[in-house]
């Protein structure tokens, strides 16, 4: 039996799982990296909390004599991405990244394309606006340098501690989120103005499609840079792929 350990934490790892797991020939563990407190249940063993870096990485791809990894970490999950390319190199255990293709604009579509959240922060501009936040925790917390604004922010799980401004609103939930759902969402807060991730895929393009309706502008985060391995961008590519590897392997 082969020994198969995903980086997890995306729809396309569960998916991923789902069509492992009643293979025989594959034993599947996920792994997530413990930053929400009820992460959406999977169909294989899940494993919690982080490696170690590269090396910890390395060292459990060793000990657990895994076959194959699959990086289906989150399109922004770079130094995740960094240290599964590093670890693999060094145990040499064929590494493959499944990564959903972004969003690409479309017809009336309003972007401003920005490198990271305190860029997204200079774009907002000095004049209040009421601002759509649908980031991680970790960027949200950026926008406390621009106080003037009224935010609704949106996260899985709630935002502890608060974002510190005199006015921000909190809504939480897992996707998929229609298009529906969100316009009824930005037109109840009389939002003028969405700041999000280019995440690609369709759990969250909502939010894009109701600013799209509404003629408002988008702030998107640029994706980060991300280690030249094999990427595809399917978990059907995913499936191809591992049975190729596993072929070489048995080699």
């Amino acid at each position: 039996m082969r020994r198969i350990l995903i980086l997890g934490g995306t729809t396309e790892a569960r998916r991923l799982a789902e069509r492992l797991v009643e293979r025989a020939d594959v034993a599947v563990t996920v792994s997530l990296a413990g930053r929400t407190t009820m992460p959406a249940a999977h169909a294989v063993p899940v494993r919690i909390g982080g490696f170690g870096g590269a090396e910890g990485l390395g060292e459990y791809l060793m000990a657990e004599r895994v076959d194959a990894l699959i990086d289906a970490t989150h399109p922004y999950a770079a130094i995740i991405s960094a240290n599964a390319a590093d670890a693999a190199a060094a145990t040499r255990v064929p590494l493959l990244a499944l990564r959903r293709p972004p969003w690409v604009p479309r017809s009336g579509d309003r972007w401003i394309e920005v490198a990271d959240a305190a860029a997204a922060v200079q774009a907002l501009g000095e004049a209040s606006r009421r601002v759509f936040l649908a980031l991680g925790k970790r960027e949200i917390r950026t926008f406390a340098q621009a106080p003037q604004h009224h935010y609704l922010v949106r996260s899985v799980e709630p935002v502890d501690p608060p974002l510190a401004v005199p006015h921000a609103s909190y809504v939480t939930g897992r996707g998929p989120f229609t298009e529906a759902d969100d316009r009824a969402l930005l037109a109840a807060y009389a939002i003028d103005l969405v700041i999000a991730r280019n995440s690609g895929g369709t759990a969250t393009y909502g939010k894009i499609a109701a600013a799209r309706a509404l003629g408002l502008p988008v702030i998107l985060l640029r994706r980060p840079a991300m280690p030249e391995v094999a990427t595809v961008e399917t978990v059907e590519e995913a499936l191809m792929w591992l049975d190729h590897a596993l072929a070489l392997r048995g080699v």
